[in-house]
């Protein structure tokens, strides 16, 4: 029988962290409104309270499941907090554009990005992993999430709705797995209203750190897991409910092919709903 009292505790945790981080920023607005403030598509403003309460509770919710989860979830919303500040009036988009300036020896804050958290996803999936293979995968499949949950940000609640999406198929799944996809589900839910409403949006901070934080769920709950034995103990546990290495290529394949033909994947997310 599948224990659900932790899952509970880490819905409970993100969703809770979330609303009361985002509550905090708003009252404090810290350097200034006018910092926390965007236009968004249909030019009406909107804030990005949401965004680093997002990145935090779910930094802080992976880092009580596994530790590498939390540092791979922290280094997307750092990433990710660069480039909202950094990059806010730089028009470029897209994997594409950001390679292309750096090519001509511009380091623009997408670049910084992108190879931060692909750094990072890496480090994570090696943390959690213990066969190469699955190493590699693992890291393709958080840093790639992270990419790709940001890619679909661009309009009210995409970003969301796509992270809750994502979590639900790992919920009823045993072990860290299912904590991970609480975790998810936890600070996307709190940031839903909001976000879906078009009062406040995550930004590539808490776009990429719900990603990141999905993608360790999706790394987890597949492939040879890292195991990890007990003082006095004679077995391995902490296999999180992993499974076949395929779920692990499937889901690396797919956030590949979704960063190749990122800019579709953009325009498909506009028009839903």
């Amino acid at each position: 029988m599948i224990d659900r009292a932790p899952r509970t505790r880490a819905l409970t945790f993100a969703a809770v962290l979330t609303r009361a981080g985002t509550g905090v920023l708003r009252a404090a607005a810290p350097g200034g409104r006018a910092r926390w403030t965007r236009t968004n598509h249909a030019g009406r403003p909107v804030d990005l309270y949401a965004g680093p309460a997002v990145a935090v509770a779910a930094a802080l919710g992976a880092a009580r499941v596994r530790p590498a989860a939390g540092l791979a979830v922290l280094a997307a919303g750092v990433c990710g907090a660069y480039d909202d500040v950094a990059g806010a009036h730089d028009p470029r988009r897209g994997f594409r554009a950001h390679l292309s300036a750096l090519r001509h020896g511009e380091v623009t804050s997408g670049a910084v990005k992108l190879f931060g958290i692909s750094a990072a996803g890496l480090v994570a999936g090696a943390l959690l992993k213990e066969r190469p293979l699955d190493k590699v995968l693992a890291g393709v499949v958080i840093a790639g999430t992270a990419h790709f949950v940001n890619l679909v940000d661009v309009r009210p609640g995409r970003a969301v709705v796509a992270a809750l999406a994502g979590a639900a198929p790992g919920l009823p799944r045993p072990g860290a797995a299912a904590e991970l996809s609480a975790v998810v589900a936890g600070a996307a839910g709190a940031a839903l209203p909001d976000d879906l409403g078009g009062r406040a949006m995550l930004g590539d901070t808490g776009a990429h750190a719900l990603g990141a934080a999905l993608g360790t769920a999706i790394a987890v709950g597949w492939g040879t897991p890292r195991t990890v034995k007990p003082a006095g103990a004679s077995g391995a546990s902490g296999a999180g409910g992993a499974g076949p290495r395929v779920g692990l290529v499937v889901h690396a394949v797919a956030v590949v092919a979704a960063a190749v033909c990122g800019e579709r994947v953009s325009d498909r997310a506009r028009s839903l709903f």
